[in-house]
């Protein structure tokens, strides 16, 4: 998604590109001094659109890009028994993402809860 800083930055690119090619060809005839002016006018440009797009690659997170591995809706490992820290409670809710039946477990000492599917097995 492009926001208005960007697309400032990629308007001011252009028109750097723009301004510096039009000096470095049309400036009083071709003086060698107007030609380099242009053409680090023109440089300047790309080079700003050029760290757009290396600022946009290098800030990305890995973690939000890496689709989600495929696992049971508790999220822990299939058939791995639950930390004996956690006690099964009385909520019973349906994923609506899965569809599958769900057991909520607590930690009654630091109130961290866990979710696993009344068919997962083990601690389920």
């Amino acid at each position: 998604m492009l926001t208005l800083a960007r697309v400032v930055v990629i308007i001011c690119g252009l028109l750097l590109v723009g301004a510096g090619l039009w000096i470095a060809a049309y400036g009083n005839d071709g003086q060698a001094g107007l030609v380099i002016v242009g053409l680090l006018t023109a440089v300047t440009g790309v080079g700003l659109m050029a760290v757009l797009a290396f600022e946009r690659m290098r800030y990305r997170s890995v973690a939000g890009e890496v689709p989600p591995t495929v696992g049971p809706p508790g999220g822990e490992a299939p058939g791995e028994p639950i930390d004996p820290r956690f006690r099964p409670t009385d909520e019973v809710f349906i994923d609506p993402t899965s569809g599958e039946t769900m057991r909520v477990f607590a930690d009654g000492a630091s109130g961290e809860r866990r979710y696993r599917s009344v068919n997962s097995g083990p601690g389920g």
